[in-house]
């Protein structure tokens, strides 16, 4: 069953997720974002202590994009083409961060030890 799911999703074996693929690289490179800006650390505690242990260059750079992106979009343009051409959409900064995270907390939680970081109200 997992197979088979993963076979739905997965861009080499289904044409749908292929054009999918195609249709969400080509609205990210509009506004030049990459995928893994589109984690909101408001929404995911493990999102935020992923983005806390990244490097500050690069969170720097995320905030960078999400500022150009917010600034293009309240103009109605898109980047020019060939700045497009340059954007690399689905190139990963967060993901090896966010799985070590996660990891962590799943361990966390198996020895029964307190979370280390909590949801706080604002």
């Amino acid at each position: 069953m997992a197979s088979f799911l993963q076979s739905l999703i997965d861009p080499k074996k289904n044409w749908f997720a292929r054009q999918h693929m195609k249709a969400l690289t080509q609205r990210l490179r509009n506004y030049g974002l990459r995928y893994d800006d589109l984690y909101d650390p408001y929404y995911d505690i493990d999102v935020k202590e992923a983005l806390n242990r990244l490097p500050r260059e690069i969170v720097d750079a995320r905030n960078q994009r999400l500022k150009r992106a917010m600034d293009l979009s309240m103009k109605h343009q898109y980047l020019p083409e060939n700045l497009q051409a340059m954007q690399t959409p689905f190139r990963s900064y967060l993901q090896e961060m966010l799985a070590l995270v996660k990891k962590e907390r799943a361990e966390r939680e198996a020895l029964g030890a307190l979370p280390l970081y909590q949801r706080t109200i604002p």
